[in-house]
């Protein structure tokens, strides 16, 4: 098995938790993940791309054991990329996001392309076509409707109460949830503690500025200069196929603002593909590099 630990580190004044697998001085991997996770939603495919990277994940700011503010304007985005420039350094690395981590890795590879490699997103959006399909009124309008729960003040309370059990139904979403038991289960449930706990990582909601309407309502989402949010470096963009949290309609025209992009499609895998099928995401990262 390759070499596994964790550490807390100070970035930009705050304490962050952050996991590493494999061994330092090796190619670095940055790891982001996504709501409602923490840095142990890596526990499965970290370790099958610890024998050639050294993988690094940190728990994002509001998640697990890093700093976790109580206010909203703190999980705006400028905020939360800074959080991963404090954690990079000087020298360029190949950056993964998934979800909400895949929001931070492509806002940072727009804003910083001198720092990023590679870019892998598992299940994920770039902001301008996730936004245009947020804004249409359509399947994905609709499947997003629970953003307007999180949103709304008290949902955290709504999500801890007996035992989370509002936030593991919302995690499901009529998806294989069959891996979220034993230590995985404890470990996550360990993570969300309580609704202070749950309080930070629901800001990253109420903080994103990206418009929503009711459902099959259509509204004006925000605009995007294509030419300002480009992704310059090759991109890897691997998808589970059965997600019905985002919906594939989100990576249409996604070669517009990533035009060395390489797409992966896992069969038999959804929102949580990096749970169901490690061995298959492993897979197609390492071919790619």
């Amino acid at each position: 098995m390759p070499a596994h630990w964790k550490e807390t580190v100070t970035l930009d004044g705050e304490d962050f938790l952050v996991r590493h697998w494999g061994e330092r001085g090796a190619p670095r991997l940055l790891m982001l993940h996504g709501f409602p996770e923490y840095s142990g939603a890596w526990n499965d495919l970290a370790p099958l791309l610890a024998k050639r990277f050294h993988c690094i994940a940190p728990d994002q700011r509001g998640y697990g054991q890093s700093w976790r503010p109580g206010e909203v304007e703190q999980y705006k985005t400028a905020l939360l990329v800074s959080d991963v420039l404090a954690l990079i350094g000087d020298e360029p690395l190949i950056l993964l996001g998934h979800d909400w981590g895949a929001s931070v890795a492509y806002a940072l590879a727009i804003a910083r392309p001198d720092l990023v490699n590679r870019l892998i997103i598992l299940n994920g959006a770039h902001p301008a076509t996730f936004q245009r399909e947020l804004a249409r009124g359509g399947a994905q309008t609709n499947a997003s409707q629970y953003i307007h729960f999180l949103r709304r003040e008290g949902s955290e309370d709504t999500l801890a109460a007996d035992d989370f059990a509002r936030l593991t139904a919302l995690f499901s979403a009529n998806m294989d949830m069959s891996w979220l038991e034993g230590e995985t289960l404890a470990g996550y449930k360990a993570a969300w503690r309580d609704a202070a706990g749950l309080r930070g990582m629901v800001n990253w909601y109420r903080a994103s500025p990206l418009r929503l309407g009711g459902a099959n309502e259509a509204t004006e989402g925000l605009s995007f200069d294509a030419e300002r949010v480009q992704i310059r470096c090759p991109h890897l963009l691997i998808w589970g196929k059965e997600d019905t949290a985002l919906l594939p309609q989100t990576t249409e025209g996604l070669e517009e603002y990533a035009p060395d992009l390489t797409r992966v499609e896992i069969a038999g895998a959804d929102h949580w593909l990096h749970h169901q099928k490690p061995g298959a995401v492993a897979e197609a990262i390492l071919k790619w590099v």
